[in-house]
């Protein structure tokens, strides 16, 4: 096992890192089902704010990890895309008649950032070419 600068991980590190990752996302998905499901269906916000909180903050957590491990994620279209779905976040304030239409597009986002190719996500804006790692760019 390495980390990005190929340096060899402890196996009892591997395995902190990745169950917090995989335990942050799967807060972030109920938090996503939760509120999504809130949203789009009308209820009282009551019903489904401690939701929306959970993928907010799950989601800021998420995001900043990848950002810290590596910053040219931002720069990447799994990056680009993330902070797409930020932006449209903003709009339910702003074309409320169509938030369920912005929560569905939001969660079509996600599954091409988590699920997508790894030639799309990985795509930087910047270099105009796949960038797998630092070694592939100066920097």
């Amino acid at each position: 096992m390495k980390n990005n600068n190929n340096m060899p991980v402890s196996e009892g590190r591997f395995w902190i890192e990745r169950i917090s990752k995989t335990t942050l996302r799967a807060i972030h998905i109920i938090g996503v089902v939760g509120s999504g499901g809130g949203i789009m269906f009308d209820l009282d916000l009551s019903l489904w704010f401690n939701y929306w909180l959970a993928a907010i903050c799950s989601g800021v957590l998420l995001m900043s990890w990848e950002i810290i491990r590596d910053w040219r994620w931002l720069i990447q279209l799994k990056g680009i895309l993330t902070l797409l779905k930020i932006i449209l976040l903003g709009f339910f304030v702003q074309i409320s008649q169509c938030k369920s239409e912005l929560v569905i597009f939001i969660i079509l986002l996600s599954v091409i950032v988590s699920h997508g190719p790894a030639g799309l996500r990985h795509y930087s804006i910047v270099h105009r070419k796949v960038i797998q790692s630092r070694k592939e760019i100066k920097g």
